[in-house]
């Protein structure tokens, strides 16, 4: 019944999202809720705050493994090391042989420290080479506020990360069409094997798609989610938050209740056209390489920029070629972008070698 009022509680609370970015209602000492196309941020409270994260971590662990070019198939011998893991734990033992694809999911969806630590292992070569892997993948993610000391969760002084690079990484994990899928699993069967993802919003949240639980007595629970609804994709990220349940249940809820998801521009949709010198063909259209989408609220109206490497193209030109960015503002905040590229092929003029008349029935 108390769950239940702490629902309804904040509910009443998200009428709309000023409510939310100064805590009310939420018990989370850190959150976020971000869109999940543009990464625009739609509510939040300290989050660039450095925490302790617990078993969220396993996200990026996960991640780094499907990137590291290692089979789903791949048999892997369980080390001593890795077996003897502190924590949750799905019960490997010295000399098991298991599938890569076994460990990913009982750490993903049962959170076993001892999967985590045998697919760094095995992935890296060694925990230490995988640890390092997932740093190098924070640098690229843009997730600046966070370091790895170990690819469980396990508290130490230097692992920790923030409501805010946790949301990045979730954004890059639905990307991967693999890890999409292990997150938004509820129950999974490997032999005698039987995992249940502990992310209880896969059941009781409509359009919920993953991801990923945590808890240590230190950290206290950790949460990062996402659901989808209309063609838009929310993502949040709760920290030390009691009441995790119903903190993402209200900031979901009020971010569906107030945006939506639009189009800004289709992948190959034409932006503008560029001259091109050394060609009867006078302009090359130039498309956008991809279609970008942002969580709006009515009325909002982002504006896009035109950011052009060039003032013209010299034949001949290769569709494709990157020649500049297209970036959309909403209130001096960058909401997407994409990069410009030429829409079509411009061959050399070979004019020279015709006579007049040839020339002009080139133009008719």
């Amino acid at each position: 019944m108390r769950r239940f009022l702490n629902v309804i509680l904040c509910a009443a609370l998200l009428l709309g999202l000023v409510p939310v970015s100064n805590g009310a209602g939420i018990s989370a000492s850190a959150y976020i809720l971000m869109d999940g196309d543009s990464g625009r941020v739609l509510a939040e409270k300290n989050c660039h705050e450095r925490r302790l994260i617990a078993s969220i971590t396993k996200l990026m662990t996960g991640l780094v493994a499907l990137e590291s070019g290692h089979s789903m198939e791949e048999e892997v011998t369980i080390s001593p090391e890795w077996a003897g893991a502190e924590g949750s734990s799905i019960y490997l033992a010295p000399g098991d042989k298991v599938s890569l694809e076994t460990l990913l999911y009982g750490m993903l969806l049962r959170s076993g420290n001892d999967a985590a630590l045998s697919v760094a292992g095995s992935c890296g070569g060694t925990v230490e080479n995988f640890v390092t892997a997932m740093n190098q993948k924070a640098i690229e993610l843009g997730m600046v506020d966070t370091h790895f000391a170990n690819p469980n969760g396990l508290n130490a002084e230097e692992h920790y990360s923030t409501a805010y690079d946790m949301a990045l990484l979730a954004r890059a994990c639905l990307q991967n069409e693999t890890m999409a899928k292990i997150v938004s699993t509820k129950s999974a069967t490997f032999g005698t094997r039987i995992f249940t993802n502990h992310n209880k919003l896969l059941w009781r949240y409509p359009g919920c798609i993953g991801l990923k639980t945590g808890y240590t007595e230190k950290a206290g629970r950790t949460l990062v989610s996402a659901a989808q609804r209309d063609g838009l994709t929310l993502i949040c990220v709760t920290l030390n938050a009691p009441s995790d349940w119903a903190d993402h249940t209200a900031l979901l809820d009020a971010g569906f209740r107030q945006y939506h998801s639009e189009t800004l521009v289709e992948e190959g949709g034409e932006v503008c056209s560029l001259p091109v010198a050394g060609s009867l063909t006078a302009f090359c259209p130039v498309k956008a390489a991809q279609s970008v989408r942002a969580a709006l609220k009515p009325g909002e109206i982002p504006r896009p920029g035109l950011y052009l490497t060039v003032e013209q193209l010299d034949a001949p030109v290769t569709p494709g070629t990157v020649v500049g960015e297209l970036i959309y503002d909403l209130n001096g905040e960058e909401i997407g972008r994409t990069d410009l590229v030429t829409g079509r092929s411009v061959p050399c003029d070979l004019a020279p070698k015709w006579n007049v008349w040839e020339r002009l029935l080139a133009f008719l």
